[in-house]
C-alpha cells in the first residue's frame, strides 16, 4: 500500500508539473522572415503617396528586447517610378519635354520598435496580446540605380503598423513607413527648380513603403526566469 501511495503521489505531482509547464510558452529573442509590399516615390515629380506604387520584396530580422520593445534590421528591394507628366508644377528645364524614370532601389535600415500593448500569446508574458499596434523610427541607407549610375544616401524611416501572433513561433505584420532621404537624385534630376537649400532633408526625395511580413521566432529565453519575473 505504501508503494502504491508513493506511485500515485508521484503521478499526481508529475501531472501537476506537466499542466503547469503547459501554461507557459517560451519568449523568443529573435525573429527572421520576409515580406511583400509596395513602394512609391515621393519627390519633385510626385506628391501623392498612392500614385505610381510599385511591387517590392523585403527581408528582416528582429531582436526582441521585451514584449514592448525591439530592434529590426530590414532590407527592401523595389522600384521608384515617376514622371513630369500631369504634374502641375513647371520645371525650368522640362517645359517642352516630359521626363519619366523607373529606378531600382535597395533600402537597408535599422529601426527601434515600440508596441502599444505587450506582444505575445498571453502564456509567455502576463497580460500579453496576440494583436498590437506599433510605431518605429530609425536610420537607413538608400542605394538607387539612376541613369546607368548609382546614388547612395542616408535616410530616416518613420512609420507604424500592426502585428499578430498566429502561433507561438509565427508572426504576421502589416506596416507602413515614410523614408526621408538625404538626396535629391533618386529620380535622376537634381534640384529641378534651381533652388539651393541648406537643410538636411529640404528639397530632397523620399519614398513610402507598405509591407506585409511573415516572421519565425527562435532563440527561446529561460522559462524559469520568465516565471520568476511574473510571480
Amino acid at each position: 500500500m505504501r508503494a502504491l501511495r508513493t506511485v500515485i503521489t508521484s503521478l499526481i505531482l508529475m501531472a501537476v508539473a506537466v499542466n503547469a509547464s503547459a501554461q507557459w510558452d517560451d519568449e523568443y529573442k529573435m525573429e527572421i522572415g520576409g515580406g511583400v509590399g509596395m513602394m512609391s516615390y515621393q519627390g519633385d515629380f510626385n506628391g501623392n503617396i498612392a500614385k505610381e506604387m510599385q511591387p517590392s520584396l523585403s527581408l528582416l530580422a528582429r531582436r526582441v528586447l521585451n514584449p514592448y520593445m525591439g530592434f529590426k534590421a530590414n532590407i527592401i528591394y523595389g522600384t521608384l517610378k515617376g514622371s513630369s507628366r500631369n504634374v502641375e508644377t513647371s520645371f525650368p528645364d522640362l517645359r517642352e519635354t516630359n521626363y519619366s524614370f523607373s529606378n531600382k532601389v535597395v533600402d537597408a535600415c535599422l529601426t527601434y520598435e515600440y508596441n502599444f500593448w505587450p506582444y505575445g500569446t498571453g502564456k509567455d508574458y502576463r497580460g500579453a496580446r496576440r494583436l498590437t499596434p506599433f510605431i518605429f523610427i530609425g536610420i537607413g541607407a538608400t542605394y538607387a540605380d539612376v541613369n546607368g549610375g548609382s546614388v547612395v544616401a542616408a535616410n530616416l524611416p518613420v512609420g507604424g503598423g500592426v502585428k499578430y501572433k498566429v502561433a507561438t513561433r509565427l508572426n504576421i505584420g502589416l506596416e507602413w513607413a515614410m523614408h526621408f532621404c538625404h538626396s535629391d537624385k533618386l529620380d535622376g534630376v537634381e534640384d529641378p527648380y534651381h533652388i539651393k537649400s541648406s537643410g538636411i532633408f529640404k528639397n530632397s526625395d523620399g519614398y513610402a513603403a507598405l509591407q506585409l511580413t511573415l516572421t519565425y521566432s527562435f532563440l527561446p529565453k529561460c522559462k524559469t526566469c520568465n516565471k520568476d519575473n511574473d510571480d
